[in-house]
């Protein structure tokens, strides 16, 4: 089968890309809105970039009238916006953060999520999430459909007992993030399975416990 992207429509390539390109990362974004409101949204068009600098790229589509969403209108006033990790224990609470509401109305209030100030921006953490990346605005790109963010972390926050400092390694048997899999279905992530490097000299390979 091959499709010619020219032909589809803009929808139908939405359809065909955001359903195989899975599983994504989900950032679940606080933005403080121009009534001082926190906005609280989840965009799985969301990943790394690099890490010097430390980069962070979230694409938000625009409202079916042009506009920009609340999240990518706070994120082009204020130049600052927190990007969170979801994983099972939150899972629910973050696909409800993604029902339109006025911008005078938080979604954090609504679906009963607690925050705390963040370090060294104005939008702050979500308590829930297992990790927290604080963002200035680095750069940004647009397209006919999109704004496309790249963010810098300037401070990162994990769960106590989440990452070892010494080693600089995530506990996984501790961390059980949800992926994007396309509309409202999502994957877990502990069916974890390594393969050996085939050019070691003993092919067997250690439990996934830490990275």
């Amino acid at each position: 089968m091959d499709i010619n992207f020219a032909e589809l429509t803009e929808y139908q390539r939405y359809k065909l890309m955001a359903s195989l390109i899975v599983p994504r990362p989900i950032a679940l974004i606080t933005t403080v809105g121009a009534n001082g409101v926190i906005n609280a949204a989840p965009f799985s068009m969301f990943n790394m970039l690099g890490e010097e600098p430390p980069i962070v790229m979230v694409s938000i589509n625009r409202l079916d009238n042009g506009a920009l969403k609340d999240t990518a209108a706070n994120i082009v006033r204020t130049k600052e916006f927190v990007v969170h990790m979801t994983d099972e224990a939150m899972a629910d609470k973050m696909h409800r953060c993604g029902e339109r509401l006025p911008p005078d109305v938080s979604e954090l209030d609504r679906v009963g999520l607690h925050v705390r100030p963040s370090k060294a921006v104005a939008p702050p953490c979500i308590v829930e999430a297992p990790v927290a990346f604080e963002c200035t605005l680095w750069e940004t790109l647009e397209t006919a459909s999109r704004q496309i963010f790249i963010g810098k972390v300037l401070w990162m926050h994990a769960r106590d007992g989440l990452i070892d400092t010494e080693t600089w390694r995530v506990r996984l048997q501790d961390y059980h993030p949800v992926g994007r899999f396309g509309a409202s279905f999502y994957v877990k992530t502990n069916d974890r399975f390594a393969i050996a490097d085939p050019g070691a000299a003993d092919a067997t390979v250690t439990p996934i416990d830490e990275l």
